[in-house]
């Protein structure tokens, strides 16, 4: 009997450990430490650690409305998020305004990279800002100074004019004890004065328990503000949680202890922040009123100009409208300063120049074509890993669109140039593959209804001066239904680029997610193996996709797969990478779309490849649920997945 109840409370002590493993940790004000590190472990001063059941889900923030980010479009434009899922889940428009301090719901794609969960987006900054700035005020504790840091290259006061910011935004996905008992969402709720937990949970209908536990608190616990906390949620949220909270009473906030002396540093960083924020309304009230004169200048050319011919469609005008405090729209003359004339020492390729507006670089593309459905696209969708539209501009027929500049160009340029130093590495060739399998991610489950690229190729993925992928060329996107062949969408109209294109695409005009899966099988062998999609093989065309697949069923496959790549992409690394990675792409180009992988299962697989590139040990297969489908391989009744993560 003695035994049993000794063997009792064991079992009870590893269930209580591994519950307490399970849930993230409360950073209390160590996130506004600019100076953490996690170098003996993941700190709560950095972001939420990777310990849910999934590596990506869909979850939730609470942003507060503030100057300059007070509407739909400037706040999915600051957090990335889709204009048209924010502007449903709170119930308002897509150009609504929202009055000052109030809760605005913000749905973010969260995936795990590294040790940490985040949703990526950008910040451009201007002078006056720092790390402190942006994470506490900007985005009010949604990221922390030392990500900011960590995610960024320049040095803490350095954020001049026109810099570009990668901000990682605190997200995390429910452990699988949270989905046991139905937390389905986590919400990063940043917290405010006279917030309780007592508060907090009548008001998104959880427990105060449930809180305590989704953020490792104890019992009657101190929460600070400009930090957040985790909200578990059975269902997502609605815009009948959100308040319009009042301004801070005019007491010094209550602050935990924290290594160093940071309250000096802090005074600075706060009175910097106020004459930044002044600035930014002055510089805003000016701007308008510049727009202002300028419509009038328009308007009345217009007018006294009834002989000209308006080739623009009026459906682009409506959406250009719909989005014109994200979208700016640029007159010709300011295009052709910034290009010198479209001057040849602008041509970045075919079409398509570099230029630079009020110091910053940014690339235009110009067309001839109707623009008004890329443009409809690209406007609704938001993702760090997806090409973004800055601006539009249209003269007599002729349309330019202006995007953000990407320094090295496209991955197809990048692997077929003379820099073999990246080639031979691996980790870098994976980001880029993790970076486009996340942008396809997003856009075949976070858009509604699923956006189907249906022209992925390296030549449409660019990369930007850290090497960091994005999506680019819109103009065959479009939706198409969740699922495979049978509720797929028809064409008549096939187009797109010998060897990416799936064979029920070419054969049959189906359109469904699975044909951008199938590209990107493609673009993974050009990756692994540094040829192009359609190359010169014994002096014939040979597809890439056919060629590695017979050398995957011979017995030697790995003698075979390293005389055929690249020396130059081989690296120091084992030919059994490249074979794992191999049988990724492989799982991608399987002729049935429904034996495909969808592009989230892809993400797992990579990041767990990832991983064990960067431990630099073999990754043993049951250390990752593999009891997800088997998608099977065209070359045999394997399990891809396990294979891809094992020796």
């Amino acid at each position: 009997m003695d035994q049993f109840f000794l063997g009792f409370l064991i079992l009870s002590f590893f269930i209580s450990s591994s519950t307490t493993f399970a849930q993230q940790n409360y950073s209390a004000n160590s996130a506004l430490d600019c100076n953490s590190s996690d170098e003996t472990g993941p700190s709560p001063a950095f972001l939420y650690t990777c310990n849910g059941q999934n590596n990506s889900c869909e979850a939730f923030l609470i942003f507060k409305s503030q100057t300059s980010y007070d509407s739909v479009p400037t706040i999915s434009s600051l957090t990335s998020a889709n204009q048209d899922e924010l502007a449903r889940i709170n119930n308002v428009t897509r150009i609504a305004k929202f009055p000052p301090n109030k809760e605005v719901i913000v749905p973010v794609h969260c995936s795990c990279f590294g040790q940490y969960y985040q949703a990526n987006t950008t910040f451009h900054a201007t002078r006056g800002y720092s790390y402190y700035i942006v994470a506490s005020q900007t985005y009010e504790g949604l990221s922390t100074c030392a990500s900011l840091k960590r995610a960024n290259e320049y040095g803490e006061f350095d954020l001049g004019s026109g810099v570009e910011m990668h901000v990682p935004l605190r997200c995390a996905c429910p452990t699988s004890t949270q989905l046991r008992s139905a937390v389905n969402y986590l919400l990063t709720y940043p917290i405010n004065f006279g917030d309780s937990l007592a508060i907090l949970a009548e008001r998104f209908n959880t427990s105060e328990r449930s809180i305590i536990d989704a953020n490792g608190l104890e019992e009657n616990p101190v929460i600070y503000p400009d930090t957040t906390i985790l909200i578990p949620l059975q269902a997502k949220p609605t815009s009948s949680i959100t308040i319009i909270h009042e301004g801070p009473p005019n007491v010094s906030r209550p602050s935990a202890p924290s290594p160093g002396d940071r309250t000096s540093k802090r005074k600075l960083y706060e009175w910097i922040g106020i004459a930044a924020a002044c600035s930014l309304l002055l510089l805003s009230v000016t701007l308008a009123i510049l727009l202002l004169l300028c419509r009038e200048r328009r308007n009345k050319a217009l007018e006294s100009n009834h002989e000209r011919n308006h080739v623009l469609l009026e459906d682009l005008r409506v959406e250009i409208a719909s989005v014109e405090q994200v979208l700016k729209v640029f007159g010709l003359k300011e295009v052709k300063k910034a290009t010198e004339n479209f001057s040849s020492k602008h041509r970045i390729n075919g079409s398509v120049y570099w230029g630079e507006f009020d110091g910053e670089m940014l690339a235009i593309k110009k067309m001839r074509r109707d623009v008004s459905k890329e443009v409809n696209i690209l406007k609704k969708i938001n993702h760090f890993n997806l090409i973004k539209l800055r601006g539009v501009c249209e003269n007599l027929g002729c349309f330019y669109l202006v995007f953000e500049y990407m320094k090295n160009g496209s991955l197809r340029e990048w692997l077929s140039g003379e820099r073999s130093e990246y080639h031979g590495s691996w980790s870098t060739r994976i980001q880029i593959a993790m970076d486009v399998a996340n942008g396809l991610h997003y856009l075949h489950s976070f858009t509604e209804p699923a956006c189907v690229h249906k022209d992925i190729k390296s030549s449409n993925i660019l990369l930007d001066s850290k090497l960091r992928a994005k999506i680019a060329n819109f103009g065959h996107a479009r939706a198409a239904a969740r699922g495979t062949t049978t509720n797929a969408a028809v064409t008549k109209h096939v187009e797109g680029t010998r060897g990416y294109m799936a064979p029920e695409y070419v054969q049959a005009g189906q359109v469904t997610p699975k044909i951008d899966v199938y590209a990107f099988g493609v673009v993974l062998l050009e990756l692994i193996t540094g040829k192009d999609a359609v190359f010169i093989q014994d002096g014939r065309e040979t597809l890439l996709s056919t060629a590695t697949v017979s050398i995957l069923q011979k017995e030697n496959a790995e003698a075979e797969l390293a005389l055929f790549i690249h020396p130059s992409f081989l690296g120091s690394h084992d030919i059994k990478l490249a074979l794992r990675l191999a049988r990724v792409s492989l799982a991608c180009l399987v002729n049935a779309p429904e034996k495909r992988p969808g592009m989230g299962e892809i993400v797992s697989t990579l990041l767990k490849i990832q991983e064990c590139l960067a431990k630099t040990k073999p990754l043993e297969v049951d250390s990752v649920d593999v009891a997800a489908p088997k998608w099977h391989s065209s070359i045999g009744s394997t399990n891809w997945r396990a294979e891809a993560i094992s020796k």
